[in-house]
């Protein structure tokens, strides 16, 4: 089967992005296609990368999302934004120096000798590139280019539905956290439709942010929050854990056992616990902020609440809560971070128990402990 039908067809037995350009590009070299290199640069809405370029040789092919970011392009970004902007082919005959731009000279460097951009138009209008190169002496003949040009729109229709759907991805794990996105996207999306499960719980806020934000202007206020939640969300994902919501200056999030048995809670609780650490390290460096930090463990519901055409995907219960009430204390004890006696079971030593202390809506005192390491 030719490159254009098997794209026709839908592109059977490729599931990825990636797939989709290698498959394509193999199938252009067993129709004669001198073809030794090709990239694929794609735009999308997500909001650390411009956009994902792909790049197919004999060793396959490589997504390489960090290079493509929205400060700088790379070496590459001239002829692809001709490209981009004229919406028409770029054909390149490559000398061994002094080409048209440095993206040439490289592609040059690495033995090729003709190139050719070719725009791939979405039904939305936007519009993405495809780059070809040989090492042939001769370069593309025509009827290389011809069937370089034939695989272009049932390519685009593809690439088109991949991007959608990665976009609803990249959309969902941005807004409603990663494994939230996920469960929505496998269809999770009925108003009440939610499950009990047992987690970590991480609740926090800032210090004295009424007064802060009462003194500073708007645009001040969420540099601020930016910067607060920066010193959090790193250090809550590399230790797997899941951003449910911020509130204000609040945030609430989950760690959920990632193996299955006996064990399971002490070690999401541990990673809880070290994901505090260096969110309170990094609050540190930066200087000028404070923020308490509440752990706890329990069971929560976790799902989709909210009214009939609009919902949320969080978690609610009396752990939550507890978390919450447990978050107040950090100021009033003037400690950073501050667990439950449940938490402080499933991890062990490494905990001074503060105080029991009366708090809203819970008839028996609280424990609060702290850690000792932090």
């Amino acid at each position: 089967m030719s490159a254009r039908d098997w794209l026709i067809e839908g592109a059977p037995g490729a599931i990825t992005s990636q797939d989709v350009f290698a498959g394509t590009c193999e199938r252009l070299v067993a129709e004669g296609v001198p073809l030794k290199r090709a990239e694929a640069y794609v735009r999308t809405l997500h909001p650390q990368f411009a956009g994902r370029a792909f790049v197919w040789d004999e060793t396959g092919v490589h997504a390489m999302e960090t290079e493509y970011g929205f400060e700088e392009l790379g070496s590459n970004a001239e002829p692809m934004a001709t490209v981009r902007s004229t919406r028409q082919p770029l054909r390149a005959r490559l000398a061994p120096s002094g080409n048209a731009n440095k993206h040439f000279d490289e592609m040059a460097a690495l033995g090729m000798t003709d190139g050719i951009g070719l725009p791939m138009v979405f039904t939305s209008g936007e519009v993405h590139v495809c780059a070809f190169l040989t090492d042939h002496p001769d370069g593309f003949s025509d009827a290389h280019i011809a069937t370089l040009q034939a695989v272009m729109a049932p390519l685009s229709r593809m690439a088109e539905i991949l991007a959608l759907r990665r976009t609803a991805t990249n959309l969902l794990t941005a807004y409603v956290g990663r494994d939230a996105g996920a469960r929505v996207l496998a269809g999770k999306i009925r108003r009440g439709d939610t499950e009990l499960i047992e987690a970590a719980i991480w609740f926090s806020d800032m210090r004295g942010f009424s007064t802060l934000s009462n003194q500073k202007a708007p645009r001040e206020v969420i540099s601020m929050l930016n910067d607060l939640f920066d010193c959090q969300l790193p250090a809550i994902e590399k230790h797997g854990g899941e951003v449910l919501k911020f509130m204000g200056d609040g945030l609430l999030a989950i760690f959920t056992p990632t193996g299955r048995g006996e064990g399971g809670l002490r070690e999401c609780c541990d990673r809880a616990l070290a994901a505090s650490r260096d969110a309170v390290a990094a609050m540190r460096v930066r200087g000028g902020l404070r923020f308490g930090i509440a752990l706890h463990v329990g069971e929560v519901a976790y799902g989709n609440i909210g009214g009939e055409a609009r919902l949320d995907f969080t978690c609610i219960g009396r752990a939550v809560n507890l978390a919450a009430r447990l978050e107040s204390l950090t100021s009033k004890t003037s400690l950073d971070v501050l667990a439950s006696e449940d938490f402080v079971k499933q991890v062990g030593e490494g905990f001074d128990k503060v105080g029991d202390f009366e708090v809203k809506g819970f008839a028996l005192p609280v424990s609060a402990y702290r850690p000792l390491q932090i």
